[in-house]
């Protein structure tokens, strides 16, 4: 006699769920039974849950897995996978991953909220950490949609592409725009009615521009600067691409992006714009945030190399951004690694000339 396959996994199912009501099953009844029903479902990265009850965390999804600790209640977990009708693979909030029972006593599962979308504006590196020194897993190029999962912090997005891909990329405007629009996170397990579709917004005028605050201006700039955090030196660089600079057209790039100002290629002449078009400031105690400073030959380390210069006279070799608080936005060679933020050493301050505001 033949049994039919829906009444094996019936079966197979009945047995783990009689099993568990007692805090004993054999392992292999669960396995069984979780692949007949086809339950390993991977869960949204952004699905969260709360624990009802303490329940342990194991190392696999058994009885036999090793303890890890004791989830209590009114923790929250990630959930990062459904590995099978009676366990979830989770992420606690000190890191730890493991796995714990399904039990709707043991843990409360909430849906995840939508993501909002971006369409990304000029080609840029997609990492696996948000920093410059995180290791790049791919390129996101204009056009590219992606959906937003956390505002990382001032400087950085984690993103997940259209490929399921998920690392960090630029906050900066000059690479990626939010548009507004929010994609559809996976279900929790139990059905959830479907939303009644958003409807399109209908477009309204662009309203007059009008000239931001000089603050606003000012932190556009820095911000731009910062999106290009790890990019290469090379003296001479290009001025008609972004792929390497050197001190002034670094400079010269992040004015145009943010400000859609236009300064001199080198750092002399960027010297003299300032002079001409600004209020000069010799004492490094009177600039503020955004200036730019403008530097000579490196002579030394002692005060006496440097004494009997005539510094409004010096000639400029180097130029960077002030950002307050003793540091600088800058690059200045291959080997320091090429745009960086660096303290304004003792050695800088030696070399400073003067500095001075682009934006007033």
């Amino acid at each position: 006699m033949i049994v039919p396959h829906k009444r094996i996994a019936a079966s197979l199912l009945a047995s783990a769920s009689l099993a568990l009501s007692f805090g004993v099953f054999n392992p292999q009844q669960v396995q069984a039974a979780s692949v007949t029903a086809n339950s390993a479902i991977t869960a949204s990265a952004a699905q969260t849950g709360v624990i009802l009850s303490s329940v342990r965390l194991r190392t696999a999804p058994s009885t036999s897995g090793k303890v890890l600790k004791y989830l209590n209640k009114g923790d929250q977990v990630v959930i990062l996978e459904e590995t099978n009708s009676y366990w979830y693979k989770v992420r606690t909030a000190d890191g730890d991953v493991g796995y714990t029972s399904r039990g709707e006593q043991y843990i409360s599962v909430a849906a995840a909220p939508a993501a909002q979308t971006a369409v990304i504006q000029s080609t840029v590196r997609l990492r696996e950490a948000p920093s410059t020194s995180g290791q790049v897993i791919g390129y996101l190029y204009t056009g590219d949609r992606v959906s937003i999962m956390e505002e990382t912090n001032s400087y950085w997005y984690k993103v997940r592409t259209a490929n399921g891909n998920v690392g960090y990329t630029s906050s900066s405007d000059q690479f990626i725009a939010a548009d507004g629009g929010t994609t559809t996170p996976l279900p929790a397990p139990a059905p959830v009615p479907t939303p009644a579709p958003v409807p399109t917004p209908v477009p309204t005028p662009a309203p007059v521009p009008t000239a931001p605050p000089q603050a606003n201006v000012i932190e556009s700039v820095i911000a731009a600067g910062m999106g290009y955090l790890g990019t290469p030196y090379e003296y001479g660089s290009s001025r008609s691409d972004t792929s390497t600079f050197d001190c002034s057209d670094f400079i010269r790039q992040i004015f145009m992006d943010a400000a859609n100002l236009k300064l001199p290629a080198d750092s002399r002449q960027q010297g003299d714009w300032i002079k001409q078009n600004s209020t000069v400031v010799t004492d490094i105690s009177g600039l503020k945030r955004g200036d730019l400073m403008f530097f000579m030959d490196y002579r030394g380390s002692s005060d006496s190399a440097y004494a009997g210069i005539d510094k409004s006279t010096a000639r400029i070799t180097h130029v960077a951004m002030y950002l307050g608080d003793g540091q600088l936005l800058q690059t200045y060679s291959v080997a320091s690694g090429g745009v960086r933020v660096d303290k304004l050493s003792a050695s800088w301050m030696k070399r400073f000339l003067y500095g001075g505001s682009v934006i007033r």
